[in-house]
């Protein structure tokens, strides 16, 4: 039997405890998953959490730890231990169901590199690409590149970042971005590939993840730091994460977009209403951006079992947290970026007069004129359009109104009001 030991990223679960979790230990150069015979190793002894090694804030930095102690103790010196080195920094997995095996599989993917699954062969150290899935139309990894960067919030907190663009775009404040967050419920944002994405970075456009406190990319107290009282920690990051990039010269002052969808689409809302100068474009899926009324609706599905994300506004301290940052109230008049709002008629998560409230607001308070839309899917949920090619083509909507929005050849030409 064989468990995962040694090294933990910054976008790992804190510490793995399955037999056969691969965590990778993340670095600008590559990464590395380690692995320990069990039966050679020992539970630890108790003992202060696992540290890590402090981090610098520039995009050179190295972004991995060393973990001290984990479910085991390795007993065994490094050449019993197997390390397995990837190009990229984003975590494979899977779980080994059969203990006594002398190969296992991998599955592995990263910003650059698509889904793909390796055979690891543990006696000589071999690891075979067993298969890869294909990018229809030929694919060449190397033309693209992707980093880890932190941005260092007002407490001093540094925020990661996943960026992935073109390896020819130079980092001189003229590209064009795109930068996606969510920010709640302990989840942690996906860093994969997606062929989807290389029609955005194709034409130039970089595209960044925000790993603002709300997830769960560094565990429960990065969940806790960002919901309940310490939620508005979520937006301040987020612009933390966007000024960074304008700042190190990741992107352009005037063409950066956001996008964010349920949970994300009220960090969009929050995020535009502290700065609605910051952003040139905007994209809410489904968002949650009428909050403080939501949470005080008992009827509806998911407010109570939510009490313990958000807060219980019929408690005064409580309510006072939600009010500070709810998209819908707190709309002012102001120039908005361009907006594009779609939600879903059958949605029982987020329900449709949210975005469709919200933007009748918008549309009566923002004094200047650009680009605002709502779209009602009036067959679909909470995730959308089902079916590959009826998803496909939501993307495709949301891709040619950021790209016309952040000045990219390849946009559509939205209609403009009377």
């Amino acid at each position: 039997p064989w468990t995962a030991s040694s090294l933990v990223g910054y976008l790992s679960p804190a510490v793995t405890h399955t037999l056969m979790s691969l965590i990778v230990g993340a670095s600008l150069a590559g990464c590395a998953a380690r692995l320990t015979p069990t039966h050679l190793a020992r539970p630890s002894p108790p003992a202060a959490p696992p540290t890590r090694a402090a981090v610098p804030a520039d995009a050179g930095a190295p972004v991995v730890a060393a973990v001290s102690r984990g479910p085991c103790e390795p007993l065994v010196d490094d050449a019993q231990q197997h390390v397995l080195d990837f190009v990229q920094r984003e975590s494979p997995g899977g779980v080994l169901p059969e203990w006594a095996v002398d190969r296992i599989r991998i599955s592995y993917q990263s910003l650059v590199t698509p889904p793909s699954i390796y055979e690891y062969e543990m006696e000589h150290r071999e690891r075979t690409l067993l298969k890869q899935q294909e990018v229809v139309g030929g694919y060449d990894a190397g033309r693209f590149t992707s980093a880890r960067l932190h941005a260092r919030a007002a407490d001093g907190t540094l925020i990661p970042m996943s960026l992935v663009r073109r390896a020819d775009v130079a980092v001189d404040g003229t590209a064009p971005c795109l930068l996606h967050g969510y920010g709640a419920y302990g989840y942690s944002y996906p860093v994969g590939f997606s062929s989807s994405r290389l029609s955005l970075l194709e034409r130039g456009v970089v595209v960044a993840i925000a790993h603002v406190r709300g997830g769960g990319e560094l565990g429960t107290p990065w969940h806790d730091a960002g919901r309940m009282a310490n939620k508005m920690n979520t937006f301040t990051d987020f612009i933390t994460c966007a000024e960074h990039l304008i700042t190190r010269g990741h992107a352009s002052s005037g063409r950066l977009a956001i996008e964010g969808g349920s949970a994300g689409g009220l960090l969009t809302g929050a995020v535009t209403n502290l700065r609605p100068d910051l952003f040139a474009a905007v994209v809410s899926q489904v968002p949650f951006v009428d909050a403080l009324n939501s949470m005080s609706d008992a009827t509806l599905p998911l407010t109570v079992g939510e009490y313990e994300e958000w807060g219980n506004p019929g408690r005064v301290d409580q309510y006072v947290w939600i009010r500070a940052y709810c998209p819908y109230t707190n709309l002012r008049a102001a120039e908005f970026p361009a907006m594009l709002v779609r939600t879903s008629f059958n949605d029982s998560q987020v329900m449709y007069w949210e975005a469709a409230k919200y933007v009748a607001r918008l549309r009566a308070l923002k004094r200047n004129n650009v680009p605002l839309l709502l779209v009602t899917n009036m067959g679909a949920g909470h995730g959308g359009a089902s079916g590959r090619y009826d998803r496909l083509r939501e993307i495709a909507v949301e891709y040619g109104f950021i790209l016309s929005a952040i000045g990219v050849e390849g946009g559509f030409a939205a209609p403009q009001p009377d």
